[in-house]
């Protein structure tokens, strides 16, 4: 064998495992592929592709297919490649965690509120979180960040804003800061103040910790990794919220940060050189105010006869308390679904889910799995395209697919979501624009 053919042949056992690979790595993209088309178009016919919160939203022309954001994202499957692009293909698994926008070596994803189809009500900010009345700024869930490690930053980003504006730290007779709200964002916030040595009161209308103390006992609390002030980096993943809470509680006392619970903010009005915040208890002068309240402090409400009657409520707290009653739980994200769900253990419940729509698209699959299972079981009776009209005393009055259904009821949960305190913004002046798709 000649010197030149042994080259050759040399080069092409060389090329065997490198053909191998290639041909190994074609076929797992393509079998990928096939299943992102797939579960896209399994989503399409359910109905599945309104993302519930913050989500990205993809420049097809800036894409170069490298699928470094599929990964980063900790929910999982929320994007894939097709044909050389990445698409949203489960929308509804997104919660905003951004992970995919800061992992896009391109630019190419940015993250948006809202679609062409549902609108989502922001309120207008600066980069900074302040608002368009200059000194009063807005964190968490109010701007649109409902995750809590999200909340979390956001409230320590804002106040470390806030300690820059002028007049802010140097002492007089105002406050410097007053926190509204004391849920993930007005904690971080209060740490901030706490550690920039701020003159600050921080007020909250219920108890410390916001939505989240109100979440149902041993209700898992998806969260990331995160930085508060003076605590530094918490390692939560995945965890209950009374762990969560007993945290919060064990900082609060440790770092000896003050929260005034059970205290209503009732105005915010313009005075020299800042602010007069209202309560019913009392009134504090402040050069800047920070909002760090939750869109579920004003619960929707289904606005028909019978919802002022004292059996309609609008969280759960606790399942035990409904065991051996006909129970109707209102709504179709993973509050209403959860509520449901913990309700139909209880011994002797009766379990009605109502959902205006025909699928839960704001719910976890998680949540919407274990549902199916529920029903399956015939733990739970599940009513889509189905909308309250009439609460009555012992019974409560649906039209069902275009049918009048009166069903057995002692309590009625709404768990419809919050709306915006559009009326309290406005008063202040403060701008609120819909988002539908953008940033």
């Amino acid at each position: 064998m000649s010197e030149e053919i042994l080259n050759y042949f040399i080069i092409f056992l060389y090329l065997i495992p490198v053909f191998a690979f290639i041909s190994w790595r074609t076929r797992v993209h393509q079998r990928r592929e096939r299943a992102h088309i797939t579960e896209l178009e399994e989503n399409t016919k359910a109905g599945l592709m309104e993302p519930a919160s913050l989500h990205p939203k993809i420049n097809s022309a800036l894409c170069i297919g490298c699928n470094t954001c599929a990964p980063a994202c900790p929910e999982g499957n929320v994007l894939g490649i097709i044909g050389s692009r990445v698409e949203l293909i489960n929308p509804t698994h997104c919660i905003g965690h951004g992970a995919c926008a800061i992992a896009c070596p391109v630019g190419a994803i940015t993250l948006v509120f809202g679609t062409e189809k549902r609108g989502v009500d922001i309120p207008t900010l600066n980069p900074n979180f302040e608002t368009n009345i200059p000194g009063i700024f807005i964190a968490g869930e109010l701007g649109g960040m409902g995750l809590i490690r999200n909340a979390v930053t956001q409230g320590n980003q804002a106040i470390e804003n806030i300690a820059k504006k002028p007049g802010v730290g140097k002492g007089g007779k105002l406050l410097d800061v007053v926190i509204v709200g004391a849920g993930p964002a007005g904690f971080s916030a209060t740490l901030g103040a706490h550690k920039l040595n701020l003159k600050y009161v921080t007020l909250e209308q219920e108890t410390f910790g916001g939505t989240v103390s109100h979440y149902p006992r041993g209700k898992i609390v998806m969260t990331q990794p995160a930085i508060l002030p003076i605590v530094g980096k918490v390692n939560f993943r995945e965890t209950t919220k009374e762990a969560l809470m007993e945290f919060w509680e064990k900082t609060r006392k440790q770092t000896d940060i003050k929260i005034n619970t059970q205290e209503e903010m009732t105005a915010v009005e313009p005075i020299d050189g800042g602010f007069v915040v209202k309560t019913a208890k009392k009134e504090y002068r402040t050069k800047t105010v920070l909002l760090t309240i939750g869109r579920r402090g004003s619960p929707r409400k289904l606005d028909v006869p019978g919802e002022d009657q004292t059996k309609v409520v609008y969280r759960l707290i606790d399942p035990e308390q409904y065991r051996g009653q006909h129970v109707l739980v209102v709504g179709g994200g993973d509050s209403a679904l959860e509520a449901a769900l913990s309700i139909a253990d209880e011994p002797g419940s009766t379990v009605t889910l109502s959902y205006r729509s025909g699928s839960f698209n704001r719910a976890k699959p998680k949540n919407r799995d274990k549902v199916d299972a529920a029903q399956q079981a015939k733990k739970l009776t599940v009513l889509y395209s189905s909308n309250v009209k009439n609460i009555k005393a012992k019974t409560v009055e649906l039209e069902h697919e275009g049918k009048m259904l009166e069903i057995p009821n002692d309590i009625v949960i709404i768990s419809a979501g919050g709306v915006i305190p559009m009326p309290m913004l406005k008063k202040m002046g403060i701008e609120v624009v819909t988002k539908h798709g953008t940033t």
